[in-house]
């Protein structure tokens, strides 16, 4: 395992320091009003009390109160910061808005075992405190399940909230509860905690990884009732160090494939070309070629088994299109496969579908749009030797609609890429 990472697991064993204090809410009711003015004025400051109490109570508590409360609840021994990031992250989804205010990656050590079971049976670990934001500026109210999984390539489950290691009025999941079906109102913003635990074993193994995804599921316009989404799904990016972060950052310059998203490996620009705007009509739809991008893969410890047959290096070649659906069906984005010709047309290649970015039934909305990916995997040796300077071309298609039903009679949409 990387020296940092000893480094920092090892903390979780050795001496735990952390500022911060909680604060107690009290609740006072004024007094009735009474004829005297020294009574009149006593039951005024009262009143100034009980309003300045219930507007902090109203306020999203900040870390080192979570902290705190979280240290005295569990009965632990002792915690400590190993890293926090305040730059949110935000995914919009038609009027609907959700945000990853910020995190903060908490050691906690020798707590009672009244709460080991989310840690896998351990009684210390860390845990990550998440500040998640969502807000409905649409006109119409709409119902948010504010389920927000984490997850990580070698996870063999989703890392859910612990809610019992926060305070009940910090809870995002209180205050989007079930009792009203998640219901948000035209306007409304709520701003809430969740907490993610990892016992010491597990907290090495995401830790390694260098980063894991938070998932981010779709509004729904009707309550419970998820088959009548509002935008799509999302992820959001949580990283342990600075390190991390700068990775993510950089990160960006990639297309969002599955191999970005999920930081799969190392990529290195070798060519892309960006705002072609080649389009071409395949059923009700217009499909525009938007960009491609070749890159020099890397994958990590993880996920070298998936790619063990490419012995002498591997290319990605994505492919970022854009559907105008003019029709009145949908266009599943999930299942949209596409051939890759090279070596001016004598050799060719399915997508990878396991390398698209898209979730099981993403859609192109009748009478929307969408952004679509195609990922193919190339043999770096081949691609220097024998491909780079000739022709690629791509056969798209065809489209189908969210049933599985053809809805371009089989047609298919041939692009140019070089």
């Amino acid at each position: 395992m990387n020296k940092k990472w000893m480094l920092l697991l090892g903390a979780l064993l050795a001496v735990f320091v952390i500022g911060g204090c909680g604060s107690d809410s009290k609740e006072a009711s004024a007094d009735e009003e009474e004829s005297s003015a020294e009574e009149t004025t006593a039951s005024e400051n009262n009143e100034d009390k009980t309003n300045e109490e219930t507007t902090a109570d109203s306020k999203a508590a900040t870390f080192p109160e979570l902290i705190d409360y979280m240290k005295t609840t569990t009965d632990a021994e002792e915690t400590k910061v190993f890293y926090e990031h305040t730059e949110p992250q935000t995914h919009e989804m038609e009027g609907v808005a959700v945000s990853l205010d910020a995190y903060s990656l908490v050691g906690i050590k020798d707590f009672h075992t009244d709460f080991s079971i989310p840690f896998d049976d351990e009684t210390s670990g860390a845990v990550i405190l998440a500040k998640y934001t969502v807000e409905n500026d649409s006109d119409k109210e709409v119902f948010y399940m504010p389920r927000f999984d984490l997850t990580y390539s070698s996870g063999l489950v989703y890392n859910n909230d612990y809610k019992e290691l926060l305070p009940e009025d910090q809870q995002l999941f209180e205050k989007l509860p079930p009792d009203t079906k998640y219901s948000l109102k035209a306007g409304e913003s709520i701003t809430g905690f969740v907490a993610y635990p990892f016992g010491t074993a597990e907290l090495e193994t995401v830790m390694g990884e260098g980063s894991a995804l938070i998932e981010v599921p779709a509004a729904q316009a009707k309550a419970a009732d998820f088959g009548n989404p509002i935008g799509k799904e999302g992820k959001f990016t949580i990283n342990f160090d600075e390190a991390g972060a700068k990775e993510t950052e950089s990160n960006k310059e990639f297309y969002q494939d599955a191999v970005s998203i999920e930081n799969m490996g190392d990529k290195k620009m070798i060519e892309q070309k960006e705002g072609i705007g080649e389009s071409k009509e395949l059923g009700d739809a217009t499909i525009t070629l938007d960009g491609y991008q070749f890159t020099e893969f890397k994958p990590n410890e993880i996920e070298a088994p998936r790619f063990e047959n490419f012995k002498n290096g591997i290319a990605l070649l994505t492919v970022k299109f854009n559907v105008d659906n003019k029709g009145s069906a949908n266009i599943a984005l999930d299942n949209l496969r596409s051939n890759l010709y090279v070596n001016d047309g004598a050799q060719y290649q399915m997508n990878e579908g396991m390398l698209s970015p898209h979730d099981y039934g993403e859609i192109a909305s009748a009478g929307g749009t969408g952004e679509l990916f195609q990922v193919y995997v190339l043999d770096k040796e081949q691609y220097d030797k024998i491909w780079k300077d000739k022709a690629f071309n791509i056969e798209l298609g065809p489209l189908y609609d969210d049933n599985a039903k053809d809805v371009s009679k089989g047609k298919k949409a041939e692009f140019k890429l070089k």
